[in-house]
């Protein structure tokens, strides 16, 4: 039996908003900030894992849990923040729906992304080690994150103009660090 060695780092979820259809976005990775096991993502890691792989290619779990698969991810993409993602729950499957019932009861509020390390350098002074290519294999829904802050800032199913309104605001205190 091969065995692969996967990586595993709770990482920064934001919730932009969850649809009564299933669909959620938010960040899988933050670039440049340290986790609690001292890894850095470093902008530019996922690059060539997303294009090889693409985006029917990094599967959906519940807790890294290969028979807890709960959808699809319908758009991966580094921006100048980090991984954003965009996922779409399936329907008629009750893991799914259990954790989109619990995500809009703000009482699950995390992703962790698996993946194996190709590049990476470690800084002597501070210990941390700077991950410079990964090949991300799957993004999971979590309950503990890596990053201390890594918390839900909005769940909740809007109409449109509501929908607009949490951007705006969610972009103003973006902009006010």
């Amino acid at each position: 039996m091969l065995t692969i060695d996967c990586e595993r780092k709770f990482l920064n979820l934001e919730l932009k908003g969850l649809s009564a259809e299933g669909r959620f976005s938010g960040y899988a990775s933050l670039f440049g900030e340290p986790d609690l096991g001292k890894d850095v993502i470093e902008r530019g890691a996922f690059s060539r894992s997303l294009s090889s792989r693409g985006v029917a290619g990094i599967r959906m779990l519940f807790q890294h849990d290969p028979a807890s698969p709960l959808g699809h991810w319908v758009t991966l993409k580094e921006d100048a923040r980090g991984l954003y993602v965009e996922g779409q729950f399936a329907p008629g499957v009750s893991k799914a729906d259990e954790v989109r019932r619990l995500m809009k009861a703000r009482a699950l509020d995390g992703l962790s992304i698996g993946f194996q390390t190709v590049r990476s350098k470690r800084d002597a002074k501070t210990g941390i080690r700077h991950i410079l290519e990964a090949d991300l294999w799957e993004i999971s829904v979590v309950t503990f994150p890596m990053l201390p802050s890594a918390r839900v800032s909005e769940v909740k199913e809007m109409s449109g103009g509501a929908m607009l309104a949490a951007k705006l605001r969610h972009a103003a205190a973006v902009m006010r660090g």
